[in-house]
């Protein structure tokens, strides 16, 4: 990454192409998903952040179905949550891990700050983790 210091102001310039660009690991999320209608209708209550899966009762790396509300494990553990989409076609899961959305269909994050439908769900579960609620940025019309 482009960077240059200044040990006298302790200031860090970077070039803001590479900081979100491809090679900085940095992803965007998507600001619509056609499979938004797949969403429970009550987000409002929801297992808690430290829940483990339900199949192998892993307790961390897990993630919320959006569409059943159960909780099984990432891809990285025993792969639950994938097994679960292919299984009944649920598309959504919030990460219990950083409160990321992912939709399988779309085979993206989804930016919960700008979708409306989102934005429960998400106010529910950093409260539940972090015991407070989350700042949102303000939504242009």
């Amino acid at each position: 990454m482009a960077a240059e210091g200044s040990s006298s102001t302790g200031t860090l310039k970077v070039d803001e192409e590479e900081f979100f660009g491809a090679e900085s690991g940095w992803v965007e999320g998507r600001t619509t998903c056609d499979h938004l209608p797949s969403l429970c209708s009550d987000l409002s209550q929801i297992p808690l952040p430290d829940s483990p899966c339900t199949r192998c009762h892993h307790p961390a790396e897990n993630w919320l179905c959006l569409s059943c509300k159960d909780v099984f494990c990432s891809r990285f553990i025993n792969k639950h949550m994938v097994n679960h989409h292919r299984e009944t076609g649920h598309c959504l899961a919030l990460s219990f891990s950083d409160l990321s959305v992912w939709c399988f269909n779309c085979d993206a994050y989804l930016d919960v700050q700008m979708i409306r439908q989102l934005r429960p769900v998400y106010e529910v579960a950093h409260l539940l983790k972090f015991g407070e609620r989350p700042s949102f940025r303000t939504l242009e019309m």
